[in-house]
């Protein structure tokens, strides 16, 4: 399965500037990166990082500053003898092998994994008539433009792929069930859980770089 793993390179995580200075949401950013390629090399993917500026990673990169819809759509099948082509965020810092796997195989001639709130954040396409659109609700629009083109529709319900890391209340979930990159950056970093009123938090000591 050619896998294409979109990435931000100049400016990341802009929602986490409450918590993480510029050069430390790169860092993160390219941490989480380094996780969902760890899980992807479990699999039989064939990954390359889309990345809008050059990026030093394990996969090859190519490097194209469009917008992410134009950018995504100019590597999805155009003819029907094309190979399929998967889109995987490079935020899923809990991503596992397991969960990537179900979205290759899973049946459809487009699969959707939707992400909280309306995104959609891993994909795969079978059909030439698809195209992305990242504006808004994604995974809707994803739906109703696989409709439009009478493509088969799947969809992949599963918490690794569901959670992406866009504000401060995810890192949460990194801190509870990351095992990777992400996780052990946020805990050098100096975050860790804190629980007041029967909900879990993240705290930051003084001492975090």
């Amino acid at each position: 399965m050619r896998v294409v793993v979109p990435f931000s390179a100049s400016e990341p995580k802009t929602r986490l500037s409450d918590v993480l200075a510029p050069d430390e949401r790169r860092a993160f950013a390219r941490a989480m990166l380094a996780d969902v390629l760890a899980a992807l090399d479990s699999t039989d993917a064939d990954p390359t990082v889309l990345a809008t500026a050059p990026v030093d990673c394990t996969v090859p990169v190519t490097v194209d500053d469009r917008p992410l819809t134009e950018a995504v759509d100019a590597r999805l099948p155009s003819d029907p003898d094309d190979d399929p082509v998967a889109v995987v965020m490079a935020d899923l810092a809990l991503a596992t092998p397991g969960a990537l796997e179900r979205l290759f195989d899973a049946d459809g001639d487009v699969v959707l994994a939707p992400g909280r709130g309306g995104g959609t954040n891993a994909l795969v396409s079978r059909h030439p008539e698809f195209a992305v659109d990242y504006h808004g609700v994604s995974v809707r629009d994803h739906r109703e433009a696989a409709a439009r083109i009478g493509a088969d529709l799947g969809v992949v319900d599963s918490f690794r792929l569901a959670t992406d890391v866009d504000e401060a209340p995810d890192l949460v979930e990194v801190l509870l069930h990351g095992e990777g990159e992400a996780a052990a950056w946020l805990r050098e970093a100096g975050f860790s859980l804190s629980t007041t009123g029967g909900r879990v938090d993240v705290r930051r000591s003084s001492g975090g770089s």
